[in-house]
């Protein structure tokens, strides 16, 4: 009984962790005129869908640059004839890492008022540039983490990742905006400019693998606040199409570093969630079936309705939630042995420390 009273707990926290997924409001008038930053490194597969989304959307004014980080492929060609301003990045100086130094590169040839870094692997929704705009155009630094499409089995596996991820920011629970997020997520960022050079830019972030959690800590630091978004029907993204080597070598890059970012105790509350998402398959051993069923089921739901709201991963993936659970786990203690263990990850080509 002692057991399933500790599993019904941990598992109402989880309702809590992510109450709602707040999303950014209706556009109501136009903002200034906006600079769209997209970091691209080997990205001619993933820039045409987004240029596609995006350049019907832009305004008089508004500008695309494109920062080619020493692309392998066809990157600079693809963005061009798309209808972006494309930007050689400079020789990678020492102490910073690739991302950044696009981002600061794009940054610094901008001429508009309001900020936008994409990653090439977004797409915006029809309306989706002006809600961003809008939400931007606010003081600090706003994120929004796009809705994750996941139309492959492999790509279905990061469940997890995307539910534990929003958990962590703090943002969903029934507190909402008065637990400040510590980090912010890095696929959709948006600043005026003057709130971006206050904070000191991606230099203030140049190096490491969590370019993101660094710049939230950055505008914090210069007295901005720092606001955290879900993006269903205004951005999504397709994190990676090349299937479960590319999921775990990315995730494994951030998970350790991500966790380290939070609050010490969201990652306990998230922590005694994740536990109570194993604990079905343990009590099965200790529990009537029947009453081990339910249990499960219960998290099932739970999961599903979580993923709902932040990724298009349907019910089988809830009903089979262990599956994505051990890859969880088996990734995160991957990462941390990389993160701790060796100090560096490799991504794109390149090593980046983590220490």
């Amino acid at each position: 009984m002692r057991d399933l009273v500790v599993f019904a707990a941990l598992w109402t926290l989880g309702w809590g962790l992510l109450w709602r997924v707040p999303t950014p409001g209706p556009a109501r008038a136009r903002g200034p005129a906006v600079s769209v930053v997209v970091p691209a490194r080997d990205e001619a597969v993933n820039l045409p869908h987004l240029l596609a989304s995006l350049v019907p959307q832009l305004r008089p004014g508004d500008e695309v640059v494109v920062v080619d980080d020493h692309s392998q492929d066809a990157t600079a060609e693809v963005a061009a004839a798309g209808g972006a301003t494309v930007v050689p990045a400079p020789p990678l100086p020492a102490g910073w890492a690739g991302k950044q130094w696009a981002c600061h590169t794009g940054a610094v040839v901008a001429v508009n008022d309001l900020l936008v870094f994409l990653d090439a692997d977004t797409r915006i929704a029809p309306g989706g540039l002006a809600r961003i705009a809008a939400a931007g155009a606010a003081s600090g630094l706003t994120s929004i983490q796009p809705y994750h499409l996941v139309p492959r089995w492999p790509e279905r596996l990061a469940a997890f990742f995307n539910i534990v991820g929003m958990m962590g920011s703090l943002v969903c629970t029934p507190l909402g905006s008065r637990l400040r997020p510590r980090g912010v997520f890095g696929p959709c960022l948006a600043t005026t400019t003057g709130d971006y050079w206050r904070a000191g830019g991606h230099e203030a972030a140049r190096s490491g693998v969590l370019d993101d959690v660094a710049l939230a800590a950055a505008y914090r630091r210069a007295g901005l606040p720092v606001r955290v978004y879900g993006g269903r029907g205004t951005i999504d993204f397709r994190m990676y199409p090349g299937g479960l080597p590319e999921l775990v070598g990315g995730f494994t890059k951030n998970m350790a570093a991500g966790a380290r970012a939070v609050r010490p105790s969201a990652a306990m509350a998230v922590a005694g969630w994740v536990a109570a998402c194993a604990a079905p398959l343990v009590l099965a051993l200790r529990l009537p079936g029947p009453l081990a069923a339910l249990c499960y089921l219960a998290v099932a739901v739970q999961v599903g309705v979580h993923l709902r709201r932040l990724g298009s991963f349907g019910p089988v993936v809830a009903l089979a939630y262990p599956v994505a659970l051990v890859v969880f786990l088996a990734v995160f203690v991957r990462s941390l042995l990389a993160t701790y263990g060796r100090g560096r990850v490799s991504w794109k080509g390149r090593s980046l420390p983590t220490r």
